[in-house]
């Protein structure tokens, strides 16, 4: 269970960031989302590319490997949801936004089982229920 930790962690630090993009994006002092995503986006690289460099990890050898069009596809992916939450987020309520947007780890799961062939257990797709039901319930103004 060593991804517990992470898990949790990453759940503190997703937290956050919303309501911190929120006060930045909005008011009289609001930063672009476009700057806000080019500035958070850019200490993640700057981060990322440490820790890659200090634990000698190696980077051509995956560009050019057989996954590489995946890694890519994630990447544009990636980009596109979060320039998209971001803009969201300057322009919407947290409370309503941050559900939505988190509506991805339904979406994720279905693909999960439809793609991946991950087995479709009655609990797993009761909580898919229930959690497109609790967004539904919070997010409907």
């Amino acid at each position: 269970m060593s991804y517990l930790p992470w898990a949790l962690l990453a759940l503190v630090g997703y937290t956050l960031v919303p309501v911190l993009l929120r006060v930045a994006t909005t008011g009289p002092n609001a930063v672009p989302s476009d700057v806000a995503m080019l500035l958070t986006n850019g200490l993640l690289v700057g981060v990322v590319s440490t820790l890659v460099v200090a634990t000698d990890q190696p980077v051509m050898s995956h560009i050019r490997g057989p996954n590489a069009g995946y890694i890519l596809a994630a990447g544009v992916c990636l980009t596109v949801g979060i320039l998209a939450y971001y803009r969201a987020l300057a322009r919407g309520p947290v409370s309503v936004v941050t559900p939505i947007f988190g509506m991805f780890l339904v979406t994720s799961s279905i693909l999960g089982i439809a793609v991946l062939g991950e087995a479709p257990t009655p609990r797993k797709l009761a909580g898919i229920v229930l959690a497109v039901v609790a967004v539904a319930l919070v997010s409907i103004e």
